[in-house]
Formats: C-alpha cells, sequence, structure tokens
C-alpha cells in the first residue's frame, strides 16, 4: 500500500464513494511480434538487476568496415539437402575480380564446411584443383598467378554445410546465427517442414561461401533440387524448373541486379502462393495453406505500399518481383531479403483475429529496407541505422498515409517510449564505430531513436527537401555501400546548409536533450517569457541545438513562435496581449528527448480541448492527473495534521473539496476525452478512469456500456468493458453481466477476452459452464484468461488443459502463461505437481525447442521455488543450457532469490 492510499485510509468511512490510486503499467502485446520478441529477455528479466543510471557503452576496438581485395562479381549456387542429417550439399561458382590492386590468393567466408575441392575454370572449360587452406572459418586460396583489377576468374567449390554443427549465437534481434534452419526436417513434429535461411549479419557463410560482409555487392543464381511436391523461394525471379523423373525437382532462381551476400534467401516448404502485381511486378503471399483465404487480409495492402513509397521517394521500387513468406520456428521477427521478404509465423492471422492486430508496420518495414538496406546498404555494421531507422521511419510514414497523423504520433510515442526505456540502461552513438560484437548493434538507438531522429530531420528541412534529399541520396549510391556522411552530403547538396550540427549531435553523439521548461506571464510588461535549460549531463551528452516551435493561444487563437535552443540555458520572451491560455512547447511535438513544462489544470485542460496534436492532447490529459494525485493527498494529509477524527469531518464539506479538485480534471479531461476523435484517446482514457474507481458517475458508466457495445475500434470496446468489469467488482450495485454477455458474441477476440474476465468475476451462476465452452479455443487472449481463472479456482481436472494449452501460445504468451499454470499447480495435490515440475523441467531442458519456450519451462520452476526438489531441477537446467545469454539470465534470477 502507498502513501497516498494510508492517507486516504484516515477519512476511508466518508470518501468510500471515491476512489484508489494506481500505478500506470507498461503496454504489453498479447502476441509475441518482432520488435517485442527481440528485447523479451531484458524486459522481463534483467531490467530488475541493471544498474539505476544509464552508463555509456561505447566500448570495444574500432568498427571500420571491411577492406575488399577481391570483387565477388557473381555467384551461382546448386544445392540440395540432406533432411535427416540437417545437411546442405552444395556447388558454389563465384566469378571474382581484384578490387583494385593485383591478387593472387583469395579469402573467403565458409563456416563448418566439409569442403570436396576447390577448382579453377581455365580457357575453354577445364578445372583445375587449386590449393587451399581452411580453418573451418575461412579458405584461404592461393590462385597459383597474380590477376588484375580487370582480370576476371571464375571457381567451383564443392561442399557440405552442416549448420547444426556449428556453435550458437545470436543477439536479441536475431536469436541465432546458423543461417540455415530445417524445420521439422523428419517430419516427426505437429509442424509443416521447411528449410529456410537467415543471412543477417553474416550467416549467409554457414550455407555456401562467399565475401560475407556488407559492403560486398553480387548478382547471384540458384539452383534448387527439392522433392517435387515442394514449393520453393528465393531473390529474384523463378527462370526454370526442372522435373528430374525421381520424385524431385530443381528450380533456377536468377538475381540479375547486386546486392549484399547477407541478402541471399532460400524457402523450401508446403505453400499457397497468393498472386498479387504491382505496375506488371509479380507480388506474391506465401502462406500455410490454412490461411490462403487471408493472405490478402495480412499482406494485401503490399502493392499500395509500393506505390505510397515509390511516389514519396522518387525512386520506383527496383527489383524484379516482391514476394513475402512466412515460416515456423523463425529466429527473428522478419528480414528485408532482396525481393523474398521472411515473417515469422504469428503474422498469420484470420480476418477476426486481424482485427485486434495490425501487421502493417512490419510489412511496410521489411518494403522499405527493399530501398534502404537492400539498394542502397549500410556500408559496415556500424552504420546500420542506414538500413534500420529508414526501415523504422517507414512505419510513420505509412501509418500518416494510410490512416492519418494521429495514428502515426500514436505509434511513434511507442517507439520513443522503448528508446527512453533503453537510454535508462545505455546511451550510444547511433553510428557505433566502436562495439565489442556486430550483434550489439541491433537495439532500440538502431531502430527507435533513428526512426525519431529522421522525423525530426524531416521537421527541420520540410516534406519537400526531405523527400528531395532521400531521391538523390538513392540515385547516388544505388546497388552501392553507404555511410553515414552520405546521407549528410545528400542532404547538404538539396538544402544548401552545413548540415554537420544535425548528425553530429544526433547520428554522432549519444543521448538526447532532457529540457526543463517553465513559462511566465509578466503583465507589467506585456510579455511572456519562455525558460529553457538543458538538464542532461552534459559530460556524456551534448549541448544540444534543438530548432523549435512555441505554440501560444490567447484569447482562443494559436500562433506559432519559432526558437533555436543552442546554450544550457536560455529564456525567450514574446509580446502577448493578455494572459495566454496556454502555452504548448515543441508545437510539432517532434523532439526526442524530454521535456518537463508545468501546467495548472486550467492549461492543461485547455491544451486538451484545443490542440490539433493527438501527443500534445495526450500529454495533456497525463499530466491533469499526475496533478489531480498531489491535490488529493494534500487534503488528506490536512486532515491528519489537524487532529480531525472522522467524527469531526463533515463528509458534505469533504466531499465538495475532493470533488473540486477532481471536477475539472475528470469531467473536463478524461470524460471530454470519451468522445475525442481518435480512439487511441477513447481507450486511453477509459484506461485511466478505470484506475479512479469512481463510484456514482453514472454518465460515465452510461458512456462506457455505450462504447462497450457499440464503438467502431476494438480497442476501445475492450477498454469499455474493462472500465466496466472494474466498476462491477468494487461496487455490487452495478451488475454489468448483460454487457458482458453480448462482449462474449463480439468480432474481435480481444473484446471477448475482456468480457470473459469480466463476466468470471461477475459471480453468475453460470460462469463455469460458460468458462468451460470456450476451452477448446485457440484464442491466446481467451486462453490467457482461462488460465488466470483456472490458477485462482483450482480443478484438478484442469491439468491436461494446461499442458494441452502450452504448445498452443506463442513464445511471448508461453512465458506469461506459465506462471499461472505455477499458481495452478501450487493449489493441487502433491501428485499434481510433481507432473507440472517435470512438465517444466522437460520444456526447460529441450534445446530442441525455441529459447523463449524453454525460458517458459525455467520460469513455471521459478515459480514454483517453495516446493521440494525444484531448486535442484533449475539448477539441472542452467547447468543443460547451451545459450550463453540464457545462462545469465538464469544466473541473475537465481541471484535474486538470495535478495
Amino acid at each position: 500500500m502507498n502513501s497516498f492510499t494510508r492517507n486516504l485510509a484516515l477519512v476511508s468511512c466518508l470518501v468510500a464513494f471515491l476512489f484508489s490510486c494506481k500505478s500506470r503499467k507498461p503496454v504489453a502485446d498479447a502476441q509475441a511480434e518482432s520488435q517485442e520478441l527481440q528485447w523479451i529477455a531484458d524486459s522481463t528479466l534483467e531490467d530488475v538487476y541493471v544498474a539505476p543510471r544509464y552508463v555509456v557503452e561505447e566500448s570495444g576496438p574500432y568498427r571500420a568496415s571491411r577492406r575488399l581485395l577481391m570483387d565477388l562479381v557473381h555467384t551461382s549456387l546448386d544445392v540440395s539437402f540432406d533432411w535427416e542429417k540437417q545437411r546442405l550439399n552444395g556447388l558454389a561458382k563465384l566469378t571474382l575480380k581484384p578490387y583494385f590492386y593485383p591478387q593472387d590468393s583469395l579469402v573467403l567466408d565458409a563456416k563448418g564446411f566439409d569442403v570436396e575441392y576447390v577448382r579453377l575454370y581455365e580457357d575453354g572449360g577445364a578445372q583445375r584443383d587449386l590449393a587451399y587452406t581452411y580453418d573451418s572459418l575461412q579458405m584461404v586460396i592461393d590462385l597459383g598467378k597474380e590477376y588484375k583489377r580487370d582480370e576476371e576468374f571464375r571457381l567451383a567449390i564443392k561442399y557440405v554445410a552442416k549448420p547444426n554443427e556449428l556453435p550458437e549465437g545470436g543477439s536479441h534481434a536475431i536469436s541465432s546465427d546458423k543461417g540455415l534452419y530445417f524445420i521439422n526436417p523428419t517430419g516427426k513434429e505437429n509442424k509443416p517442414r521447411q528449410i529456410w535461411t537467415q543471412g543477417e549479419t553474416e550467416a549467409s557463410s554457414c550455407w555456401f561461401p562467399t565475401i560475407d560482409s556488407p559492403n560486398e555487392k553480387t548478382t547471384e543464381e540458384i539452383s534448387i533440387t527439392v522433392a517435387d511436391s515442394l514449393t520453393t523461394l528465393s531473390n529474384g525471379v523463378l527462370e526454370w524448373t526442372k522435373f528430374n523423373g525421381d520424385g524431385t525437382k530443381t528450380d533456377h532462381w536468377a538475381q540479375s541486379k547486386p546486392h549484399a551476400p547477407y541478402l541471399f534467401v532460400m524457402v523450401v516448404g508446403e505453400f499457397a502462393v497468393v498472386k498479387d502485381s504491382w505496375r506488371g511486378i509479380p507480388v506474391e503471399y506465401y502462406v500455410e495453406k490454412e490461411y490462403e483465404p487471408y493472405a490478402r487480409d495480412i499482406f494485401g495492402r503490399t502493392p499500395e505500399m509500393m506505390e505510397f513509397f515509390s511516389q514519396r521517394l522518387g525512386y520506383d521500387y527496383p527489383w524484379d518481383k516482391y514476394s513475402q513468406a512466412v515460416v515456423r520456428d523463425y529466429v527473428s521477427g522478419a528480414m528485408e531479403n532482396t525481393s523474398a521478404a521472411i515473417f515469422l509465423e504469428q503474422i498469420q492471422m484470420t480476418d477476426r483475429e486481424l482485427l485486434d492486430k495490425d501487421w502493417d508496420y512490419i510489412v511496410a518495414h521489411e518494403l522499405f529496407h527493399h530501398w534502404f538496406g537492400d539498394l542502397v546498404t549500410c556500408e559496415s555494421w556500424s552504420n546500420l541505422p542506414l538500413n534500420e531507422s529508414f526501415a523504422n521511419y517507414s512505419e510513420y510514414l505509412w501509418f500518416e498515409h494510410k490512416v492519418g497523423t494521429d495514428y502515426a504520433d500514436y505509434h511513434g510515442e511507442k517507439e520513443q517510449s522503448e528508446y527512453l526505456d533503453e537510454a535508462e540502461r545505455k546511451r550510444v552513438p547511433l553510428i557505433r564505430y566502436y562495439y565489442d560484437d556486430k550483434e550489439d548493434m541491433f537495439d532500440r538507438h538502431s531502430y527507435n531513436k533513428g526512426g525519431r531522429v529522421l522525423h525530426m530531420l524531416r521537421k527541420y528541412v520540410g516534406d519537400e527537401a526531405f523527400f528531395e534529399s532521400l531521391k538523390r541520396y538513392l540515385n547516388k549510391k544505388e546497388f552501392q555501400p553507404a555511410e553515414i556522411h552520405d546521407l549528410r552530403l545528400s542532404f547538404e547538396e538539396v538544402t544548401g546548409e552545413d548540415l554537420n550540427w544535425f548528425f553530429n549531435q544526433w547520428f554522432l553523439s549519444a543521448g538526447h536533450p532532457e529540457l526543463e521548461v517553465e513559462h511566465l506571464y509578466v503583465d507589467s510588461l506585456g510579455v511572456l517569457q519562455v525558460s529553457v535549460y538543458q538538464a542532461q549531463d552534459t559530460v556524456q551528452n551534448p549541448i544540444y541545438r534543438l530548432p523549435l516551435d512555441i505554440a501560444i493561444w490567447e484569447g482562443g487563437k494559436r500562433r506559432i513562435e519559432s526558437i533555436v535552443i543552442d546554450q544550457s540555458f536560455q529564456q525567450f520572451e514574446f509580446n502577448v496581449s493578455g494572459k495566454p491560455d496556454v502555452v504548448v512547447f515543441d508545437a510539432e511535438q517532434q523532439l526526442l528527448g524530454t521535456i518537463n513544462h508545468p501546467k495548472n489544470i486550467d492549461e492543461l485542460v485547455f491544451q486538451y480541448k484545443n490542440s490539433p496534436k493527438y501527443l500534445a492532447r495526450k500529454h495533456a490529459l497525463e499530466e491533469m492527473e499526475e496533478q489531480a494525485l498531489p491535490s488529493i493527498m494534500l487534503l488528506a494529509n490536512q486532515f491528519e495534521e489537524d487532529g480531525s477524527s472522522s467524527e469531526d469531518i463533515n463528509r458534505d464539506s469533504l466531499r465538495v473539496l475532493i470533488y473540486g479538485v477532481l471536477d475539472t480534471c475528470m469531467r473536463e479531461g478524461f470524460v471530454s476525452a470519451l468522445d475525442d476523435p481518435f480512439w487511441g484517446i477513447r481507450a486511453f482514457a477509459l484506461e485511466e478512469l478505470n484506475g479512479w474507481e469512481l463510484s456514482d458517475w453514472e454518465e460515465v458508466n452510461e458512456k462506457a456500456k455505450q462504447m462497450a457495445l457499440a464503438d467502431k475500434k476494438a480497442d476501445v470496446r475492450k477498454a469499455a468493458i474493462g472500465y466496466l468489469s472494474m466498476v462491477s467488482s468494487q461496487w455490487a450495485e452495478k451488475d454489468y453481466k448483460e454487457i458482458f454477455k453480448q462482449g462474449l458474441k463480439d468480432s474481435s477476440y480481444a473484446v471477448i477476452g475482456e468480457s470473459l474476465k469480466g463476466y468470471a468475476a461477475s459471480g453468475a451462476e453460470d460462469v463455469p459452464e460458460v468458462l468451460a465452452s470456450f476451452e477448446a479455443t485457440d484464442k491466446s487472449g481467451i486462453l490467457m484468461v482461462l488460465a488466470e481463472y483456472f490458477s485462482v479456482n483450482a480443478d484438478s481436472t484442469q491439468y491436461e488443459w494446461y499442458v494441452q494449452t502450452f504448445d498452443k501460445l506463442s513464445f511471448g504468451d508461453q512465458i506469461k502463461f506459465s506462471t499461472y499454470m505455477a499458481n495452478y499447480l501450487e493449489r493441487m495435490p502433491e501428485a499434481h505437481q510433481e507432473e507440472g515440475i517435470q512438465f517444466f523441467e522437460d520444456v526447460a531442458g529441450n534445446e530442441d525447442l525455441n529459447k523463449y519456450t524453454r525460458f517458459a519451462g525455467y520460469r513455471g520452476l521459478f515459480e514454483l521455488d517453495e516446493l521440494p526438489g525444484v531448486r535442484k531441477k533449475r539448477r539441472e537446467v542452467i547447468k543443460a543450457e547451451t545459450d550463453p545469454t540464457w545462462i545469465r539470465i538464469y544466473q541473475n534470477w537465481e541471484a535474486s532469490l538470495s535478495k
């Protein structure tokens, strides 16, 4: 219980009709989607153990781009597979020439191969064996003569790739780096048989010999031999198929435009291929047959995105086709392989499920990479934001175009919040020339911060100059690698301005501005004074130059004043005709950083009701609530200090006092927000009202009932059901069982899940029967409600349901589900507890399972810590674990038990 709740307890007999304080909860997505899976380990585990202050982690040696001694001109591959041994049989034919200086040897990346031979093609087509040395990571080949830069030569390398025999690494973004993956190779698992590749960062050399560096570019062709019942996909176009007469076929794919080796791709499996097109270019969606009817619901806006991005950039989509394939057990969220992107399986949804999940952000992200990443590629992993920042910002651009600025800003707010969360732990430059491991580049700096920095650059130079600069950059660097200064120079050539200051502080320096802002109306002078202090640690962060706008409302009218902040403290003065209605610092709400700008309740109400910007309205509501809480605490404290007893207090007077503080905030703010034109504000207002637990706001209750049944947005209907659930649980006379029952028929599974939660808590006699009717569903949101309910209302017959349900869930949901299952087991007889412990141990120790699933098993054991023998089993799990990141996480959790 916090101090506010304790203070209110002093007068609880008189104000029981009011509310209890709540804390803000982090937003969590029920789906294990790509960006969130990247950091799920950090967000669920390690954050507890990091220092409360950030550190600048610019460590490690200088990471230059790879020196290119040879240019890989063309790559030709001929591959087949040994499914039983999970190996690839390959023949690579490589065409190369010296990059500039004469060369008599060649170094190729080739990880973990059995090499049969390396041969040189001579004039007339004959082949000659070449001597080479091989350390299982690189081949050094003696060419037998010196070649000059205008002399091409061609090699043949026959080899066997053994990806499963490689030591496994990876990052939060890409959880494995063995390059080539066999899914259900023996057909014994309940999932499709598939093969797919993942090349980023330098894992393509796990399945073919190459110069595995982002600053190398090559054309390619690949012949893939598989069973003739299977479908293949690779870069470029399918040029021919040959049926071999033995139950196999060979598909030949060719990519005529050069791209980096990490963008090579193969996909093999049984797919439904749904065909579409854009300007005559084939557009295809590879999905499991079950999801064929919904492929256009998932991916169908791709041609519109291709048109929008082509026009916005002034550079048409540059590749011969665009395919998007969904695979099982993918090691990342998605990957922008040239002309053939791969997506994680969670993106496959029915049309009803898609009511609760908008995957357009990830579809746009991977498509935009085909300009930024595939066409123009970062020359080194230090320059990764040239790929990922742009792909991140494409999400904002698409939502702004398709849905509107409010939703784009809503999405951008989440991106910025995730970066600021990471910035509590570390602050590093976007472009990092010093790091310990290239995988460290895949973080919320390269993605989230980079996207928001591009938004600021756009706002500074203006839309026309921003997109003209990107057009120039793409044309100058097409089919080439690039570094950050190439981007800067393109902007300078268009704008005529030296932009070193912008790129230095945002791309090449760590941190972000932390601003303290105050405004003061000086009646005697008729001026408004705005003071700005840059409060960030300027030892490790720069003093920023910040061109910003200030919105000043006078007499209900808005005017914009432009300022430039470039000192640690500055004061600006503006002539005004009277005290402003409100002052909104950063009128565009585009700054990456934090702003503390105190305002009174009346100013915040005016800001909410008049600002055209979603973020300004949202921040006004948040700050109203922040101000209301101390006001109520002050009243409660005052009664305590006065020595007043409950008998001395006039309950009507107290009601007036407290409602006087709440009235403006709640009625003028949050209640008004229930009619906001943007659904995100409506849902937010309901969620915040949910926490106040106001008993006699019948107008809000009636409004929530209407919204629960009729709002067009499922998120709002869900929030309204959640609000009504709170009201009915806190105030016995409020009965919304019929609303919950109607919610069980909603088209949205998220609304059904929330309605089921409300109905389960309603005390209705038929709750067990109603919940039982949903036990067979495979919808995770509903299953999680059942899991929570059964964990409290324990019934030994539900054990098998928990075991069977675990496999239906996504990785992220399995982690939360394991907690509910552990809570359930704690209430079960010893026999069921022993079964459950064994279940968790089997999951945690199964190296064939995804590591997030393994963690779900470990977490179940962790939750059952007090049961006999569990700690020993966890130690065995840790001892058997091979992933170094997971071992560190487990050890952190074990250490927490002694604190």
